[in-house]
């Protein structure tokens, strides 16, 4: 590779940096056909398709969870940018076309960078093309990225959890620790092309399976319980076992927490804005015993 090649996809990839790392979707640009159709002095020239990686690396493209519980290929946003300088008209990456006809773009995947930056040998698509590309910036697919850098996880359950002592027909209080990766509200932002995109993402219900083919629905996190409340019922989220756990496989019930996130987002400067959700679960282990009177 050229040491001008170096220079622009170092520069490609600082632009990137600069557009937070998460560039918008770039379908309708041209690729290149062809598996790795051979070296150019100027980069490695691949195609990308969906479920294969770029250049040489081996990585599968990302697949999404969503909230229906399919799992379909996640769209790979990309940006686009015209090479500068340009290669010498004896770079095979010109087709067969002069300088001047059009022009040579490179197509920087996000996957490509994260590959990069990881170590894996991966290179942006280049490409001959008589037009300048357009970058369609889709707002929705921009506010999933800014989700992903807010790392959501499933609920901190606080209670129940194995260490408690549970009995059957004693109320169990069940809730959550707060925190803007476990419960929210968690706000991050994403950019593309001067289209920046806000995200606000909060959980607003649970469901939680009891382990005992009980599911329960919490609106909130669920009250912390203390002594001063006796044996009286949660007044926001709980719930009565009315057999042990002895006869399950190793004693204990398995309790799921569900959360489902609220994102909303924003295009910023903008009157277009949308809402979806994301779902994720936290798991534990519960034993549930009877209380044991001595006569």
């Amino acid at each position: 590779m050229l040491r001008s090649a170096a220079a622009t996809l170092a520069l490609l990839l600082s632009v990137l940096c600069i557009m937070n790392a998460r560039p918008a979707l770039a379908d309708d640009g041209p690729v290149i056909g062809g598996h790795c159709e051979g070296e150019s002095s100027w980069v490695t020239v691949c195609r990308q398709d969906p479920g294969t990686s770029s250049g040489h690396g081996k990585t599968p493209r990302a697949s999404g969870k969503h909230s229906n519980g399919e799992s379909k290929p996640r769209p790979q946003t990309c940006a686009v940018e015209r090479l500068d300088p340009q290669p010498p008209a004896s770079d095979p990456v010109w087709k067969g076309h002069k300088p001047g006809d059009g022009a040579i773009y490179a197509r920087v995947c996000l996957g490509d960078v994260l590959g990069r930056a990881a170590g894996a040998d991966m290179f942006p698509d280049v490409f001959w093309s008589p037009k300048t590309p357009a970058v369609h910036v889709d707002p929705e697919q921009l506010a999933r990225e800014a989700v992903d850098r807010m790392l959501l996880t499933g609920p901190d359950i606080a209670s129940p959890t194995p260490a408690g002592r549970y009995l059957v027909g004693m109320p169990v209080w069940m809730w959550v620790n707060r925190s803007p990766t476990t419960y929210g509200p968690n706000t991050a932002s994403a950019s593309l092309a001067g289209v920046t995109v806000t995200a606000t993402a909060k959980v607003t219900k649970i469901d939680w399976n009891t382990g005992d083919g009980i599911t329960r629905t919490c609106q909130g996190p669920g009250t912390k319980y203390t002594a001063a409340y006796g044996k009286q019922d949660s007044p926001t989220c709980g719930h009565t076992y009315t057999r042990t756990s002895a006869s399950r496989q190793r004693g204990t019930f398995t309790v799921t927490a569900t959360a489902a996130w609220t994102v909303d987002w924003q295009v910023d400067g903008a009157g277009e804005s949308g809402q979806f959700t994301q779902i994720r679960q936290s798991h534990e282990q519960v034993a549930i015993g009877e209380l044991q009177v001595v006569r």
